[in-house]
């Protein structure tokens, strides 16, 4: 990437973050931010694609703190505790993460095609399969990394805790009862 183009993206990161804390995720068009960081629309999409992507790169500085979190970070989070320890930290903090930044995140989110695939949701994945068989859970660990991630889905925690009022204290509690299969089955119970 040339020296402009580098430019280019540094003046439209910092022209979308400062849109976004003034006027809203849901307010922050392409146009607008094409025109705070005095480029062309066409700039905008050559460096993002498209809103999501753009919103997404605004979510990376974020993502990247909340992955070192489980994936360097000190115990029971990181790595030297436990795996069902971890598993359940790494819910906590997932869910945590996700309602600090659910506007973002929706805003953002890839059209459904995608959204499973995404990169934030593989890194997550693939945390959650070598936790679980760390753990010694039995049955198909792939597939329980698939379903164990539905309770931290930003929509599903939106839902929940700001549209049905549960507490977050609640919805936690929730993600550890369903760790309970986890330790039974890695218990031998």
């Amino acid at each position: 990437m040339g020296a402009d183009a580098v430019r280019n993206r540094a003046r439209l990161w910092e022209a979308a973050a400062r849109l976004v804390a003034e006027d809203g995720v849901e307010n922050v068009a392409m146009d607008a931010v094409a025109q705070a960081a005095l480029v062309g629309k066409g700039t905008v999409f050559r460096h993002f694609g498209d809103r999501s992507r753009l919103l997404m790169a605004l979510l990376d500085h974020a993502e990247q703190a909340y992955q070192a979190s489980f994936l360097t970070g000190p115990p029971p989070l990181g790595p030297g505790a436990p795996a069902v320890e971890r598993l359940e930290a790494f819910g906590v903090a997932t869910i945590r993460y996700l309602l600090d930044h659910r506007q973002l995140i929706l805003a953002a989110a890839p059209p459904t095609e995608r959204r499973l695939s995404a990169p934030p949701i593989s890194v997550r994945r693939v945390h959650i399969v070598g936790l679980l068989r760390e753990a010694g859970a039995e049955g198909d660990t792939d597939v329980l990394a698939e379903s164990l991630p539905a309770h931290l889905d930003t929509a599903l925690l939106n839902h929940l805790v700001h549209k049905r009022g549960i507490p977050q204290e609640r919805v936690e509690a929730g993600w550890r009862d369903l760790l309970k299969i986890v330790k039974s089955s890695s218990d031998g119970n």
